[in-house]
């Protein structure tokens, strides 16, 4: 049969109706296979006669032929056959079926022992009844495998969308599983075009589902090009961190789209590995060791108690939130002042937990009386404070918002922590807090100088208070709210272009997950007064950034997606620093944990110039505050024109 009897089919009316129908009843099915059955005694019937030359009367082809129809109809049913879908049948389905046939034949066979013996005569010619068997079973999974084939062939519906040509990356049995998996999904998403074995370098020429099995004795992009592939898909478990990024950035060079793969259980179907073929993130391509934490430690801090955080339904609190569950408090007490997202997060928590009390609180921690009231009706244990201003240009417009939230909040919450016998209290810090060249950054930096004063306060005074101030300090986090991650994602969803300040500007980053699992870990550690600072890895290059999340999506930079360069923004560096220029560091037991040894400062000075800031700020226009400012952070150096005279 020619491939044009086929693509006219495709292209008819009759062709649309299929596409459109999509799948046939089971009643139709099943009707199918008992016709199948049907014909199998049909068969039958002709080879014994040509053996034999014994004929049947009209009413003993009925009995006999109909009881062989009548006893596979039920096992149908009972194991379900007709349940596949026939164009998608796979392994299971021809177990099953088999599994049908051959106890039809079994049933019928002790049927006739039972009618000999109580009649003394044979209802059915046991030969007869195993050449019935074997016939059925063939024309039942020959019509699965003809169905299959035609459409994969010549009816593939999908092929008239935009399949993704793929080679799988590896060869053993979990390729083989995402190959039937892809294989089997609809609709359909890829073009399955051959396998590439890492470790089989023999010339011999294999294949597997009956596409070819590629030896990596060439680079990957060549072999990808040698087969027209679109896409790379990475199923080898085998492969280390290192491997899989290098493959990644070959591929991206070349502009190949990367999937991924996590590892796959035995006990998952085909839907379900499907759904695990992912496109690879730009998180994935962060070149960072796994994080160890020490949850014993954590879990001391945590078990059983009432942690309150605040800025709960932001970025950075509510992975906290979701981590801080895991190690079992009693209790967790979420703040936050914004009421939708909040409201989400409280969903989102209630359908995965059911042991941990939660309770959602909307208050300000700019308003102390507000605070009061959560910290005396809850009296937490364990406060990881969160909330913060933290969008760069928007607090250059409005540093008196940038004052109250990071600094009037920090303090509300820090003083209130020691009046209530706070345990710990973890501060969340930017390494915008280093030397700052911005409204922000200054005052995170003035929230931490706080912080680490009233611990050093108490001690100075010989007082003995129980709450550990404890400072954490990082980089950017992917994905956050107003990380550069979900912006470059918005606007190649939009076409382009894609906006960067500077084709300069580094940043360190790091997952969110990551940061709070640090957050814990240090919160964990911390003795009181320290401030924290995260191994951030290798710096990263925003415009390298951008192009391989141009890469990833599909896309060419520069001719499908453009990159434009708008200059600088108000308060933004180059670079960013962990530590400032007099600042040192001392190790912890987690390598990925450091602690700056920062010169201590007076806390009655700290004090009396933040309470005079903010006694003030209300009459104070913005050149003011930022002199003020710049006065309680000497290193504040404004990369924002406005106030740069300020630095004079």
């Amino acid at each position: 049969m020619s491939n044009s009897i086929f693509d006219v089919l495709k292209n008819s009316i009759l062709g649309n109706r299929f596409r459109n129908i999509g799948y046939l009843p089971r009643w139709i099915i099943f009707a199918i296979d008992v016709f199948i059955v049907g014909i199998a005694g049909l068969i039958t019937y002709l080879i014994m006669y040509s053996l034999t030359g014994l004929l049947y009367t009209a009413n003993e082809i009925l009995i006999k032929y109909g009881s062989f129809i009548l006893v596979n109809s039920v096992f149908f049913l009972v194991y379900r056959t007709y349940s596949g879908i026939i164009r998608h049948s796979t392994f299971i389905d021809g177990v099953k079926l088999l599994v049908s046939t051959t106890t039809a034949y079994l049933f019928l066979l002790v049927f006739n022992f039972a009618w000999y013996v109580a009649t003394h005569e044979q209802l059915f010619i046991n030969t007869r009844l195993f050449i019935n068997y074997v016939i059925s079973f063939l024309l039942l999974f020959l019509f699965r495998i003809l169905i299959k084939y035609i459409f994969e062939k010549y009816m593939n519906f999908d092929s008239q969308k935009k399949l993704t040509k793929a080679v799988i990356y590896g060869a053993d049995a979990n390729a083989f599983s995402v190959a039937n998996a892809l294989r089997a999904e609809n609709p359909s998403r890829f073009k399955l075009l051959g396998f590439i074995d890492k470790f089989n370098l023999s010339s011999a020429s294999k294949s597997m589902l009956n596409l070819p099995i590629v030896n990596q004795n060439k680079k990957i992009y060549v072999i990808l090009r040698s087969l027209k592939a679109d896409a790379l898909i990475i199923a080898e478990k085998g492969l280390s961190k290192e491997e899989t990024i290098a493959i990644v950035e070959e591929c991206l060079e070349f502009n190949f789209k990367v999937f991924t793969v996590p590892l796959i259980t035995d006990w998952e179907d085909q839907q379900q590995i499907s759904n695990k073929v992912k496109s690879f993130e730009i998180e994935d391509l962060l070149e960072r060791k796994p994080i160890v934490l020490d949850t014993k430690s954590i879990s001391e801090q945590l078990n059983g108690k009432t942690v309150m955080i605040t800025g709960a339904a932001g970025s950075i609190g509510s992975e906290i939130v979701r981590q801080v569950l895991s190690f079992k408090p009693h209790k967790v007490i979420l703040v936050d002042q914004a009421e939708t997202p909040l409201h989400s997060l409280r969903l989102e928590i209630n359908a995965i937990n059911q042991s941990v009390q939660i309770r959602t609180v909307l208050a300000d921690v700019r308003h102390r009386t507000a605070m009061e009231a959560v910290f005396e009706r809850f009296k937490p244990s364990v406060v990881y404070h969160a909330a913060a201003y933290k969008h760069v240009p928007l607090m250059e417009e409005n540093p008196s918002q940038s004052i109250y939230t990071n600094v009037l909040g920090t303090k509300n919450v820090a003083d209130l922590s020691v009046k209530y016998e706070v345990d710990r209290f973890v501060m969340v810090s930017t390494d915008k807090a280093v030397n700052p060249s911005s409204v922000m950054g200054a005052s995170k930096r003035i929230a931490e100088k706080y912080v680490q004063t009233l611990h050093h306060k108490y001690h100075d005074d010989g007082k003995v208070i129980k709450t550990k101030f404890i400072t954490t300090r990082f980089g950017n986090v992917l994905g956050s709210n107003g990380s550069i991650v979900p912006l470059f994602a918005k606007q190649i969803s939009e076409g382009g272009p894609l906006t960067i300040t500077h084709p300069d500007i580094i940043r360190y980053f790091m997952t969110i997950p990551e940061a709070c699992q640090l957050v814990l870990e240090a919160g964990a550690m911390g003795h009181g007064s320290e401030i924290f600072i995260f191994d951030m890895g290798k710096q990263v290059k925003i415009i390298d950034l951008a192009k391989k999340m141009i890469r990833l999506a599909g896309f060419i930079p520069y001719k499908d997606i453009d990159i434009k360069i708008i200059g600088l923004r108000p308060g933004e560096k180059l670079y960013e620093e962990l530590l400032n220029d007099a600042s040192k560091t001392m190790a912890t037991h987690n390598e990925k944990i450091m602690i700056a040894q920062e010169l201590p400062e007076n806390y009655q000075k700290v004090h009396e110039e933040i309470l005079d800031l903010l006694e003030n700020i209300s009459t104070l226009c913005n050149d003011e505050i930022v002199s003020r400012m710049k006065k309680i952070v000497p290193e504040f150096k404004s990369m924002n024109s406005v106030f740069e005279t300020l630095d004079a």
